[in-house]
């Protein structure tokens, strides 16, 4: 099984670094736009923005750190990170004290949480690649998935909790103590990692900044992949506002039947999450990418159908039920891929590239149906959505490419 296949005292802290983060951030679920809503007063127009616009502007800012954490150690990259993600939240508890809290330090301190996080998760995968066996990525990429998915599910309502009896930034705190406490895991760690070989030029180029789309663009399997992916979860994540307008506004449930709904779905993240490695086994990972790539995307249009009282809950509930087991399955599955078919020297500027796509991704079809629903209605929005879906996996690759022969990655003096 996946979880009692040991792979070693690094690797537990590692993991052990990302859970505590990951369960911060399911505490500090959202906190951003209610904090919006209830300290700033913020209206609909702004906390969209807040939405979509921060993560976009943190992808842009991520831009020029790709070739930077490339050439760097990595553990020492994502202890800065973790830091300098402690230190942005910690602003808002400060700013809220002294009744200084307001939107625009919001919409900064979303763009430079979400540049950070690209630089940590490109440092991770560069650092996760070098610190295991190849045959034992897939189980560290299904333990990372399994986390955090059951971060999603704990974190939201324990969060909820949280804000009514101590506070709107209270959250945020704990998000940002998190971060802390991830660094300190990850300092733990005392690798002696080597340096990486320097590029023999300046590695903010103009070219270094776009490696990590020349490779996945370049790679038939990963072209196919990443454009089926920039889809399925901007078309998946850009669902949220609109069914939040539906059920919350329209159908009129309370906000503890809206939280149920998505939370308690989530621990199927640890059903497709654990069954990774054995599915992958036995029907190859070909099989995966087609059937359960197909499969995470068939779901959508049902929520288009939701109807008000218990009924519609159980829709939404098992629509999101059946998407989060096959997007547990897929993902570590994907994530293995990728780092099996990405040379060691481009690690860190490939997931780089691909973070930044999602979240513009995310945000442009989050805005666009955002704008649809405004000018239609959110249900026809979501009709939208589960209909474009469905021709996403005309986009999966056919077959599977072998990986690329790359020199041996210089490995830690302990591995």
């Amino acid at each position: 099984m996946v979880g009692r296949r040991s792979l070693g005292r690094r690797f537990g802290w590692l993991w052990a670094a990302y859970a505590v983060s990951a369960y911060g951030s399911g505490l500090g679920f959202g906190a951003l736009p209610l904090i919006a809503v209830l300290v700033c007063r913020a209206g609909p127009a702004e906390v969209s923005a807040l939405s979509a616009v921060g993560p976009a502007v943190g992808a842009l800012i991520a831009v020029p750190l790709a070739p930077w954490v490339e050439f760097r150690r990595k553990r020492p990259v994502m202890i800065v990170t973790d830091l300098a993600r402690f230190a942005v939240m910690a602003t808002i508890p400060v700013a809220y004290a002294f009744g200084r809290l307001g939107f625009v330090q919001l919409l900064v301190v979303s763009a430079l949480v979400a540049a950070a996080k690209i630089a940590f998760n490109a440092a991770g995968g560069a650092y996760l690649k070098a610190l295991v066996r190849p045959d034992d990525l897939l189980v560290a990429n299904a333990r990372f998935e399994s986390t955090n998915w059951s971060s999603i599910a704990v974190g939201p309502p324990l969060g909820g909790a949280a804000i009514g009896l101590f506070g709107p930034v209270t959250t945020v705190v704990a998000d940002a103590l998190s971060y802390l406490l991830s660094a300190l895991g990850l300092a733990a760690i005392h690798d002696r990692e080597e340096a990486p070989r320097s590029p023999g030029e300046s590695p903010v180029r103009a070219g270094a900044l776009l490696d990590g789309w020349r490779h996945i663009m370049g790679h038939p399997g990963l072209r196919a992949l990443y454009l089926n992916n920039l889809l399925v979860a901007g078309l998946i994540m850009a669902t949220e506002p609109l069914l939040a307008v539906l059920l919350l506004r329209q159908l009129g449930f309370p906000p503890w039947q809206y939280g149920l709904a998505f939370a308690a779905p989530c621990l199927g993240g640890l059903i497709g999450s654990r069954l990774a490695r054995r599915v992958v086994a036995r029907y190859g990972r070909p099989a995966v990418f087609r059937t359960v790539g197909t499969l995470r995307a068939i779901w959508l249009i049902g929520l288009a159908f939701v109807r008000p009282g218990v009924v519609g809950l159980v829709t939404v509930m098992a629509v999101e039920l059946a998407i989060i087991v096959n997007m547990s399955l897929y993902t570590p599955v994907l994530a293995t891929y990728r780092l099996e078919h990405t040379p060691g020297h481009l690690v860190a500027r490939t997931l780089t590239a691909w973070s930044i796509g999602q979240q513009v991704s995310i945000a442009t079809l989050t805005a666009l149906g955002g704008l649809l629903a405004d000018v239609t209605s959110p249900r026809t929005a979501l009709t939208v959505a589960g209909l474009l879906i469905l021709a996403t996996p005309l986009l999966l690759p056919r077959h599977e490419r072998t990986p690329r022969h790359e020199p041996e990655l210089p490995r830690s003096h302990h591995a």
